[in-house]
Parts: structure tokens; C-alpha cells; sequence
């Protein structure tokens, strides 16, 4: 559940999104877009504006008067599939993806745009607007979810846990499919990169980028995707891990790949890091349960004082390898492996391949009790 936060703040973006293609527009040019609307119960003479979605802002592209009888019209010019977004008042809206020679028909309530839209001519609004319920019915299921999970976790009801983190990973299974079926649509680009956590889900994140460069190579969200993804792959399940050699806590250097022959646990943590205190007495009972059956920790501290972070090691009882530079999070191990939140851990095999990644509590043992029995 650790990425709750961040995904409910990537819907509230998005549960204000319906896109559209329409047909050619005959009268505005290649590269022209036209939108024609009518408002109901709108002020007559009062200003309706365009602003277009530029670099995770919305910037104002025009501003045109509504008409006695509720309508106005937008003219403008895209060089490829971009969100737009209608409004009134500023707070309430319409989203709109218009293309080069999109040509859409906007129908909808003044006093509540967002929800009272009628589009025509576009499939993919309608596909928007299927994927606009189903993030709505996730952010509130997941709402749900989460007051569960804490009441259960207080408990130390791990049967209910584990329940909870199944049909939460049954509901991101939905979100995920759903965007696998629309590989050629703009409304499934946009939503991966911003529904989809790279993190925790890189091998669906990258091939979606796959079919993305194949279906829609010169879109802005396709190459910002690439763009996220490409210091990830380095380091993604199934690849050799990066060489981390840094200081030890007596003075000297360690390596990880020392530590070949023996499955290990590359450990993100710091002493200023709460969860990252909060879980070491679990890594600590792992450790010493596998330690001597081929099982080691080599923990990389995002630590900027010296002090405090030997103070920690030794007071969660750390006992195995660590290492830091001191530098935070200008540490050179968190760049090499993307290291934005901690903690944050990867599993490697005996030849240093990584294996698994983000194990903790219960899902760190059942790992370690499959790959060392």
C-alpha cells in the first residue's frame, strides 16, 4: 500500500479527463482544431476558456464569449494529440485529447461540466470515459481498502492483510488490462504514465512503452515514458545489478559483488527514514533466520551524518555489511538504481541478477523461505 498516496494524487488529475477524436475538420487547416459547444443554464456574454495540458500545467490558449442561445466555438492548431480542457469558472471542466483536424461537439450543464459532458464523434472519448469510472471506482474501493488494512494491521491480523493486499493487487490487475486492450490510443499512453507506478511495476510499464513507440512513436507521452523508463532498465527484475562499492562504517570500501555466491538483499535506509526503523526489526528476525543457509544484507544508507547513522546500526542491531557514502540522497548508489523513496530493497540470485524487488514483512519472508528451502 505504500504508493497509495501517490496514485490517489495521479486520479485526482486524471478523474477530471474525457478525450475525443472527432472527424476532419474541412474548414480549419491540416493542422486545425475546431470545438463547437453549447452550455446549459450558461451566462449569456460570460467568458468560457481553452487552456491546453503543457509540461503537467495547464496554460491558457484562449477565451471566447458564450452566445444567448449557450454556444461558442474554439479554433486552434495541434501537431499531434493533446489535452485540453474547457471551463467556465476554473474549477469545473471538461478534458478533451483534440488532434490535428479533430472536429468536436460539446454538449453539457455549465453548473456542472465535468460530469454533464455529451461529446460526439469520438471513440475515444468514450474509452476516456470508461477509464475515467473505472479510476473514480478504484480511488474509492482503495479508500476503502486502506482504513481496512490499518484497522487489521493494529490487530496483527495477517489473514485479513494478506486479503486486503490481494484485492488490491486485483483492482490494479483491472487498471492494467484495461490499458493493455488500447495500445494505439493516446488515452492509454497518458494513463500509464500516470496511473502506473514504474517502481512496482516495470515489466508492464516497459512493454506498454514497447507498443507505444511502435503504435504512437512521436507522441509527447510515449517519449516521456521512454524518458522515465530508461534509468529504470538498468535495474529492472531479471537484469545483472549495478557495481555499488562505497565506504564502510570502520573506514574502508565494500563491494556487492563480494557478496556473490550468497542470495542478498540490497537494503535503501537511512536513520532519519521512520518505515525504514519501523521494519528493521523484521529484517533483522529474516536475517538471522537465513543467514547461515546462503542469505546476506548489504544495506546502503541514504544517511548524511556519520553519527546518527551508527547510532542506528547499532541500535536496530544491525549486523550485516552497510555501507554510504554520506551524501543523501545525492548518494551515486540511490542515481545508479533510481532511488527516489526509501526503504526500498532489491533481491538478488547467487549470480547478482536481480530477482525480486520492494520485499518487505510478509512478502520478504515467503520470498526468502521459496528461494531457500
Amino acid at each position: 500500500m505504500k504508493n497509495y498516496k501517490k496514485y490517489l494524487a495521479f486520479a485526482s488529475l486524471i478523474a477530471f479527463m474525457a478525450s475525443c477524436q472527432g472527424n476532419k475538420s474541412a474548414t480549419n487547416g491540416d493542422n486545425g482544431f475546431t470545438i463547437q459547444g453549447k452550455l446549459n443554464n450558461a451566462t449569456a456574454g460570460s467568458d468560457i476558456y481553452l487552456f491546453e495540458l503543457d509540461k503537467q500545467q495547464f496554460v491558457p490558449r484562449d477565451t471566447v464569449k458564450i452566445a444567448e442561445n449557450g454556444t461558442f466555438n474554439f479554433e486552434g492548431e495541434t501537431a499531434e494529440p493533446s489535452f485540453y480542457r474547457v471551463t467556465v469558472d476554473q474549477r469545473d471542466g471538461v478534458i478533451l485529447v483534440l488532434d490535428k483536424g479533430t472536429d468536436v461537439k460539446l454538449e453539457a450543464d455549465a453548473k456542472n461540466l465535468n460530469l454533464s459532458s455529451k461529446i460526439e464523434g469520438s471513440e475515444d472519448s468514450k474509452l476516456f470515459q470508461e477509464l475515467n469510472k473505472m479510476v473514480n471506482e478504484k480511488q474509492a474501493k482503495e479508500m476503502e481498502l486502506q482504513q481496512r488494512f490499518v484497522q487489521a494491521n493494529s490487530e496483527g491480523n495477517t489473514a485479513e492483510v494478506d486479503k486486503i493486499r490481494a484485492e488490491f493487487q486485483s483492482l490494479q490487475g483491472n487498471l492494467k488490462s484495461f490499458l493493455a486492450k488500447h495500445p494505439a490510443s493516446v488515452v492509454s499512453t497518458f494513463g500509464t504514465l500516470t496511473l502506473i507506478d514504474p517502481m512496482n511495476d516495470f515489466a508492464f510499464a516497459d512493454s506498454m512503452s514497447t507498443l507505444y513507440s511502435k503504435n504512437l512513436p512521436n507522441s509527447k507521452y510515449t517519449k516521456e515514458l521512454d524518458e522515465r523508463l530508461k534509468g529504470m532498465r538498468s535495474t529492472a527484475v531479471g537484469q545483472m545489478a549495478p557495481e555499488i562499492t562505497l565506504p564502510t562504517p570502520d573506514g574502508g570500501t565494500a563491494s556487492l559483488s563480494s557478496l556473490r555466491g550468497k542470495y542478498v538483499l540490497i537494503d535503501f535506509w537511512a536513520s532519519w527514514c521512520g518505515p525504514c526503523r519501523k521494519e528493521n526489526p523484521n529484517v533483522v528476525r529474516m536475517y538471522n533466520e537465513y543467514k547461515d543457509k546462503g542469505f546476506e544484507i548489504f544495506g546502503v544508507s541514504l544517511d548524511q551524518n556519520r553519527d546518527k547513522w551508527l547510532k542506528a546500526i547499532a541500535d536496530d542491531k544491525l549486523t550485516w555489511p552497510h555501507v554510504s557514502d554520506l551524501k543523501g540522497w545525492e548518494s551515486a548508489a540511490a542515481g545508479l538504481y533510481n532511488i527516489t523513496a526509501i526503504p526500498q530493497t532489491l533481491l538478488l540470485d547467487k549470480e547478482g541478477r536481480i530477482i525480486a524487488k520492494n520485499l518487505r514483512g510478509k512478502d520478504l519472508e515467503n520470498k526468502l523461505a521459496e528461494v531457500l528451502k
